[in-house]
């Protein structure tokens, strides 16, 4: 098993924060010198840097974060590479022709993945291009469809459990200023991973995602480190999944005559 970590360094001098959220700060509140041991105090909102996000988050019915069980963070993850289109549109949404042509390329994506989407923007991280706000202090960041996300809701691909990924502040187009899709998205026990790092490490299928972090009290999320992690290769294919915590080898193949 291969661990990656798929989460930015949380340092209030790169990581951006959404407009409107609290202003993060990292102060030294002991030090070995004069207390015996070293000690930072950290004030932000629990939304940001790298984080999840809970079904509480947008849906006041929805579970909070003391509300989850440990495997609603534990999923299998595919990656839908929209680098270029991104490149090419700040504001574009992952459609279902990407859904498509992901699963004629790597076959259906698992019922309660986190499917996320690697659209490229943490090139951006610690500049002004990230948040790429505009005259009016309007965000334009790419994804992830409504229709997309419907699709995947009603054909089960993100079931009671799931997520949605990307490497921008979250799973909406930052032009939408509804939130659609995050109100789609959470519920049952669906979550969000945000900020994601590090995508490249990531394969298109057969690794899975562990989100840890503080679990608050009536929590909306956390700020997190999301780990992929990655079954080795065994006969060029990737070991099954068959539930959390378990992991099956495929059939060997018959010998070479």
């Amino acid at each position: 098993m291969t661990v990656v970590s798929l989460a930015h360094v949380h340092d209030p001098a790169t990581t951006p924060v959404f407009p409107g959220d609290p202003e993060f700060t990292l102060t030294t509140a002991a030090t070995i010198e004069r207390d015996g041991y070293y000690l930072q105090l950290v004030r932000r909102g629990e939304h940001t840097g790298t984080h999840w996000g809970a079904p509480g988050h947008f849906d006041p019915a929805g579970a909070l974060a003391d509300e989850l069980h440990p495997a609603d963070l534990f999923l299998p993850a595919v990656r839908i590479d929209v680098r270029a289109a991104a490149a090419e549109n700040p504001d574009y949404q992952v459609s279902l022709a990407d859904l498509a042509a992901f699963e004629h390329r790597h076959g259906r994506i698992p019922a309660g993945a986190a499917v996320i989407a690697w659209t490229g923007w943490d090139r951006h991280w610690g500049t002004p291009a990230y948040p790429n706000l505009d005259e009016h202090g309007g965000i334009h960041q790419p994804g992830f469809g409504l229709a997309a996300v419907r699709w995947l809701i009603e054909t089960g691909r993100l079931g009671r459990r799931g997520a949605l990924g990307s490497d921008t502040f979250g799973p909406d187009p930052g032009s939408d200023d509804t939130y659609a899709v995050s109100r789609a998205l959470y519920r049952e026990h669906r979550v969000s991973l945000e900020n994601l790092a590090n995508l490249e490490a990531l394969p298109p299928t057969g690794a899975w995602v562990l989100a840890g972090g503080a679990v608050n009290r009536a929590g909306s999320g956390s700020a997190a480190t999301v780990f992929g992690l990655i079954p080795p290769h065994r006969q060029g294919t990737r070991r099954r999944w068959t539930g959390p915590h378990h992991f099956r080898d495929p059939p060997s193949p018959p010998p070479e005559p």
